[in-house]
């Protein structure tokens, strides 16, 4: 009995001293904030898969990501160092919750553009978020020369697209974790056995190891059943290393492509036979606009 009323008036006291706080502040004339979380993932990629972050209003962040080749290619391959894939590209913040991008990669000579648009931001204080939810949509126009140019061939046959929710949350300053249902439509595809729209799932993480250093990691999920035959899923493990206005991710990776339509519907690489890609993006942002500040 006497614990029951102890306990009785440790929480009543913790609820008048609560109160006497919100009144205090209330004629000091102080209303709470809205905290927002930031940095849930150091750029708005987490190795291939988009993050959760946006790039903000008025700043121009230029990407450069590069493959090489698979690293059982062995000695005479120099390990993969004798072939690359590379993508450069640039996302600019339209506003804090809206980036688009456009880039292009040697893959296939494909050209690629996004609109990313964040529509909840998680946050804490007066306006309570438990998740940050961005929406995606992507367009990719493959420009290699027609296998067959004898055949009739269509424009369309070269248009390939992409819509993803990102769902994510940081749960503390270490970790953060973020979810990515996808659909990626392909006007054209190889076999009668593949889908134009293929379903998957992508998961991330981060486990931040100091200031400067994270490692990254992702893995999507082909949701058609059965998988397109030689296609696997995409599996990357990869180290931040921030350095002032850039940020390095090193990473080890099964997919060559570093656009959706590539890495999400076409990769072929198995992690068990060694056919696995070092690489890396380097990212550096710089301010177009300055935001205005409000007296």
């Amino acid at each position: 009995m006497r614990t029951i009323f102890l306990i009785l008036f440790i929480l009543s006291s913790i609820l008048v001293h609560a109160q006497e706080e919100e009144d205090l502040l209330s004629l000091l004339g102080e209303e709470e904030v809205t905290d927002f979380t930031t940095a849930a993932f150091k750029t708005n990629r987490v190795i291939n898969l988009h993050s959760i972050e946006s790039t903000a209003g008025g700043v121009l962040d230029i990407k450069i990501s590069h493959r090489f080749g698979f690293l059982n290619g062995g000695l005479y391959e120099l390990f993969g160092l004798d072939a690359a894939s590379i993508r450069i590209g640039g996302d600019y913040g339209i506003t804090d919750n809206i980036t688009m991008g456009f880039g292009r990669s040697s893959y296939e000579k494909t050209l690629d553009g996004f609109l990313k648009y964040r529509f909840l931001r998680q946050s804490t204080g007066k306006k309570k978020m438990p998740l940050t939810a961005s929406l995606l949509a992507s367009t990719a126009i493959k420009t290699i020369k027609w296998q067959n140019p004898d055949r009739e061939n269509y424009f369309s046959s070269r248009m390939y697209y992409t819509w993803q929710l990102i769902l994510g949350r940081k749960f503390n300053n270490i970790f953060s974790f973020q979810l990515s249902p996808t659909i990626v439509h392909r006007n054209l595809v190889r076999t009668l056995e593949e889908k134009n729209d293929v379903y998957a799932l992508g998961a991330a993480t981060r486990i931040k190891l100091n200031n400067r250093l994270a490692i990254n990691a992702e893995y999507i999920y082909v949701l058609n059943d059965p998988l397109a035959p030689g296609y696997r899923n995409s599996l990357s493990i990869g180290l931040d290393i921030e350095t002032g206005g850039h940020v390095f991710q090193l990473h080890f990776t099964n997919s060559t492509s570093m656009i959706e339509k590539g890495f999400i519907t076409e990769t072929i690489g198995n992690w068990a036979d060694g056919d696995i890609h070092f690489g890396f993006n380097v990212s550096r942002v710089f301010t177009v606009k300055k935001p205005k500040i409000h007296e």
